[in-house]
């Protein structure tokens, strides 16, 4: 039983969703040399590509290899239709105790927002809007703010806000986190307490793979009240051992030079 002090869950899992449709567009669109992506939808509507399907099934079998008593117990989502289809079948495949309609789909787990630079490509964004290349290139990724867009200060500022909840209302639980890139990037920052260099260099190193696994466990040992330690990042075995093709695409509106 958690100490009744426990702020912190227990576990905590971080996952980025599967491959969505955006991010074999945003290929594509890089491949041809093109300016803008192809999307049909909104962002908010991108759905699963069908190799995203795979890859959240072969990682439902990770969890379902688990005992029950160690499987997610709480499922907070991104409302973008591709985390929550994610989510979904990772409850179907993986037998998480908690049902699609107990998971809270928490706005504040949304996707960056690019603003005027939503469906550019790099080479786009110079042609289109070459002042705001420019602002990015001056003040890194960590601070540029796009017009109508938010920069990383503003993806963290509501992160904070949502580990407050988390905090608040899941000490000494297991829970699931199924969202975006820049968000799973943005909580290692506030969990691990980094500086700006600490989390760009991380971000540097590669992209968040799909499906990918970052998780913590709660150490009651450090400081007064305990708190969660990295265990895994960018874990991506489960994949691996179906033999599911592992990809590690910026999100389509990630794509500032």
């Amino acid at each position: 039983m958690p100490h009744p002090s426990q702020r912190w869950p227990d576990t905590l899992w971080i996952i980025r969703h599967g491959e969505s449709a955006g991010n074999v567009a945003r290929d594509e669109a890089h491949r041809a040399g093109a300016a803008r992506i192809a999307l049909e939808h909104r962002d908010v509507d991108v759905p699963l590509s069908a190799l995203g399907q795979e890859q959240s099934r072969s990682l439902g079998l990770w969890f379902a290899g688990m005992p029950q008593e160690e499987r997610p117990e709480v499922v907070l989502c991104s409302p973008y239709r591709r985390a929550q289809q994610t989510a979904v079948l990772l409850h179907e495949v993986g037998g998480l105790a908690v049902a699609p309609e107990d998971f809270v789909l928490d706005e504040r787990l949304r996707e960056k927002e690019f603003g005027v630079l939503d469906g550019l490509t790099s080479l786009g964004i110079r042609e289109v809007h070459p002042d705001q290349a420019e602002f990015r290139r001056i003040l890194g990724k960590f601070y540029h703010r796009p017009p109508g867009g938010e920069s990383w200060c503003d993806v963290i500022l509501r992160l904070r806000s949502a580990l407050d909840t988390i905090s608040l209302h899941h000490g000494g639980r297991r829970v699931m986190i199924v969202a975006h890139q820049v968000v799973v990037l943005c909580l290692r920052y506030l969990l691990e307490k980094m500086t700006e260099e600490q989390i760009l260099a991380i971000d540097r190193e590669g992209d968040v793979p799909n499906c990918g696994i970052t998780e913590y466990r709660f150490d009651p040992d450090t400081g007064a009240t305990g708190s969660l330690k990295l265990r895994r990042y960018n874990f991506v075995a489960p994949l691996e051992r179906e033999g599911t093709p592992v990809t590690a695409e910026p999100d389509a509106k990630a794509v500032a030079p």
